[in-house]
């Protein structure tokens, strides 16, 4: 039970409270003073604290500010007769959740108490999705807890401690930076600098300079020396994004560099060394392109010694609740935005779309979310369009190419709990009767599978 302490010096508003709070389901104490609420706070550790403002000694706002110094999680609400904006402001200030004005009706008082309790909720939900994520749900920057997001964890613990070159593959999207970091911070080389630079986004003729450097008049444009990427890169990790956009003119010098450990920025005859480990990333089919004629063969198998497949989103969809909750947390902390929590039936539609854009379009779907959403929860329509078209759960995982009977399984009950609560409005105990499971089995579900 919700358990409450009541704060007032006037007795019969004690009773009144008492009565009131016991009748809809909450552990009551009362205390006639600031000082007795203090005394109690050991023995009966509440939940929340309602205090008048005005009592003898200690005042309603300095037991708020005493409950904040001395930790206590309670949520404090103030009362008074003497109501006015600036006693509100003041109470806020000092920690109070909310203000009601006396004389009060009975359901102001309960609204205010619900809410803090919606409020309480939030907070707990989360700090637990924190902690998760916090925890085993990951590794460096990357967030994941299916089967083929810990596999690529595993390999990368396994590498990261070797200079060999590795090459990173996936959809756009995926997180194949991501990848390359983790390999950079579990490693040796984690104080030295990571440096990543898309080869796609680069003209040729600019590239081979950020790669390796020039002296001054070199070219035309070159006003003074420049230093390379690689150079700026020893000791650490050159991040090579887009690799099967590189020229063919440049693959050869970045198989020289790989062979020999060496650079010769333009406009000089002297070689440099550098002590750098290379991690490559591409969409493309390097062994496709190797055979077309696009791409050297001999720097593919040098670039191919350890190969790290990222999986797409639709393979890993046990990891969207976990993505969700990151990005509502950011979205938070960097827009101060109201929405912290997805509903069941929102949550249905991120799970049953087939994510062609990956993580990055997720993340860009729920900004958008966030931003149109009117409450504290993104609801179904505040998700685009293209996420709403009716989709067959059994299609979804089987286009995985998941063959596992137990996460076929797990799958389908998570559908059909999410469909449950979605046509009942989010209606436990109806849901229950529906999917012919207990009221206790459903809650315990609904929390396993993110869909509270």
């Amino acid at each position: 039970m919700t358990r409450v302490l009541v704060a007032d010096d006037e007795e019969n508003l004690r009773l009144v409270l008492r009565t009131l709070l016991k009748k809809h389901g909450y552990e009551v104490q009362v205390a006639a003073s600031a000082e007795e609420a203090l005394a109690r706070l050991g023995q009966f550790d509440p939940d929340f604290v309602l205090a008048d403002v005005r009592m003898p000694g200690m005042s309603g706002i300095e037991l708020v500010a005493e409950l904040k110094k001395r930790g206590s999680e309670a949520v404090a609400i103030v009362m008074s007769a003497y109501g006015s904006v600036e006693l509100a402001l003041e109470a806020m200030k000092a920690g109070a959740y909310d203000y009601v004005a006396k004389p009060f009706k009975q359901d102001e008082v309960l609204l205010a108490l619900r809410k803090a309790e919606e409020r309480e909720q939030l907070r707990k939900e989360n700090a637990r999705l924190r902690a998760e994520v916090a925890g085993s749900e990951g590794l460096g920057r990357m967030i994941g807890r299916s089967d083929p997001m810990r596999h690529v964890f595993k390999t990368l613990e396994k590498v990261a401690g070797y200079k060999t070159t590795v090459l990173v593959l996936g959809e756009s999207g995926t997180g194949k930076e991501l990848v390359a970091r983790a390999l950079h911070e579990l490693s040796d080389r984690k104080g030295a600098p990571f440096v990543a630079v898309n080869c796609g986004a680069i003209p040729g003729a600019l590239l081979e300079s950020e790669l390796f450097g020039h002296k001054r008049g070199a070219f035309t444009d070159a006003h003074a020396d420049k230093r390379g990427l690689f150079e700026v890169a020893d000791g650490g990790t050159l991040f090579l994004d887009e690799l099967g956009e590189l020229p063919a003119e440049l693959q050869v010098k970045l198989l020289r560099v790989l062979q020999e450990g060496s650079i010769r920025a333009l406009g000089t005859t002297q070689d440099k060394s550098v002590d750098v480990r290379v991690v490559a990333a591409t969409v493309r089919d390097l062994a496709k392109d190797v055979k077309e004629g696009r791409f050297r063969e001999d720097l593919f198998y040098r670039l191919d010694v350890l190969r790290i497949e990222v999986p797409p989103l639709r393979e890993r969809r046990d990891d969207v609740p976990l993505l969700v909750a990151r990005f509502l947390e950011r979205l938070h902390e960097r827009l101060g935005t109201r929405a912290r929590r997805v509903s069941a039936a929102a949550m249905e539609r991120l799970l049953g779309y087939e994510w062609p854009g990956n993580v990055r379009e997720l993340e860009n779907v729920i900004e958008r979310a966030v931003v149109l959403a009117e409450g504290d929860e993104i609801q179904e329509g505040d998700l685009p369009e293209r996420l709403h078209a009716p989709s067959d759960p059994a299609k979804v995982f089987l286009a995985s190419g998941d063959l596992s009977i137990k996460r076929m399984q797990s799958f389908m009950e998570r559908e059909l709990i999410a469909r449950a609560l979605q046509k009942t409005g989010g209606n436990k105990t109806a849901a229950a009767k529906l999917l012919e499971i207990s009221h206790r089995a459903l809650l315990y579900k609904v929390k396993d599978y993110g869909l509270d």
